[in-house]
């Protein structure tokens, strides 16, 4: 079964097709430097053939979530190479997401005077404080033309700090509402400068940050996360027209790169839409099919068997076991994931998960 052979995606060695998605877990602290739980919790996980880390902050600036780690200092920078370390040593792969989350913030998060966005329109919604306060999104500050391009950099800074923290590669997100997300959609994006209107110019910034962070690394340690009509967060993307030619533009700028991989985040990865994607960036695919329904074995099995996929992003159930690859090449029982547990900060509902083995040992 294709699913469990191994694969070279650019300089990035799989030891299968299933790949653990970025999954947000707000388990690094007030400073956001990886700990114990984080070495142990991605150790465990170094089976799966690929790990891509939770949404990690370039910058200050870009945090969303209190909890949320960086690689922006030094201790952050340390604490990922304890990770990396741990993750090497049990045979796996592991890449860094950079998520800068735009408007998707407050300043008690991120500790700076500002947030920011394309434009001075804020998120929907409410969002939680480190005290459990709940507070409406505030207004971003919209970026002018030259900070844009500082925000390229920070992109760029944030890969070479997770390439000397000894992770593989990376993965922009270009998804899910965030920084790069927000440029896409006219619903976020009201710029009438070179990064805002048509299709064409609301593509350039996520093609730029790509280009940069793959001439910086290296394109074949690097990869994108992309969700067209998600419409999450308040970036709408609702016109099918509009959404075709703004990924064309986004697909067409990246082909060039040769990039490790591309990850499309979408409810039907076998669609017209995702293909198109993925065969105009011509780089390997994984395909995640969304929040919906857990990723099951067969599904997985299907997409990859089918040529729809080279891999599969998988989520919950990769939360639930980290022996997860085993569990699915043996066609075993699998735990089920305890969803009130997912945001914390502590081991319950982090780490503590059995393998089969350990199962099986308890119930003997």
């Amino acid at each position: 079964m294709k699913l469990f052979e191994p694969a070279d995606f650019g300089a990035l060695p799989l030891s299968n097709r299933i790949v653990m998605a970025p999954l947000t877990r707000v388990r690094a602290g007030e400073h956001g430097v990886p700990n114990d739980l984080l070495v142990e919790h991605y150790a465990q996980r170094a089976g799966l053939g690929l790990i891509v880390t939770e949404g990690t902050w370039p910058v200050q600036e870009g945090r969303s979530y209190p909890g949320q780690p960086g690689i922006e200092t030094e201790e952050q920078i340390a604490g990922w190479r304890r990770v990396a370390d741990a993750v090497h040593a049990a045979g796996g792969t592991i890449v860094m997401q950079l998520m800068h989350g735009g408007r998707v913030s407050h300043t008690d998060i991120s500790q700076t005077p500002r947030i920011v966005a394309p434009s001075a329109l804020a998120a929907p919604g409410q969002t939680h404080l480190a005290d459990g306060s709940k507070v409406d999104m505030p207004v971003p500050h919209a970026l002018t033309t030259d900070e844009v391009q500082e925000a390229v950099q920070g992109f760029v800074q944030a890969a070479r700090n997770a390439i000397a923290a000894g992770l593989d590669g990376v993965q922009v997100h270009g998804a899910n509402g965030y920084l790069v997300h927000e440029f896409t959609s006219s619903a976020s994006n009201t710029r009438t400068d070179q990064y805002g209107g048509s299709p064409e110019n609301r593509a350039r910034f996520a093609i730029e940050v790509t280009t940069a962070v793959a001439e910086a690394i290296g394109a074949d340690r690097t990869g994108i996360r992309l969700s067209p009509e998600h419409g999450i967060q308040g970036v709408i993307e609702d016109d099918p027209a509009d959404v075709r030619a703004v990924y064309t533009a986004i697909a067409e700028g990246l082909a060039p790169l040769g990039l490790a991989f591309v990850d499309v985040l979408h409810a039907e990865p076998t669609g017209d839409l995702v293909q198109h994607i993925r065969r105009t960036v011509g780089a390997p695919f994984v395909a995640n099919s969304g929040f919906s329904a857990l990723t099951t074995r067969d599904e997985a099995l299907a997409l990859v068997e089918d040529g729809h996929a080279d891999a599969v992003g998988v989520g919950r159930a990769a939360i639930a076991n980290p022996d997860l690859a085993h569990r699915w090449e043996h066609d075993t029982e699998l735990n089920e994931p305890r969803p009130e547990l997912f945001y914390g900060q502590g081991a319950e509902g982090y780490t503590d998960y059995p393998t089969l083995a350990e199962l099986r040992e308890r119930v003997a």
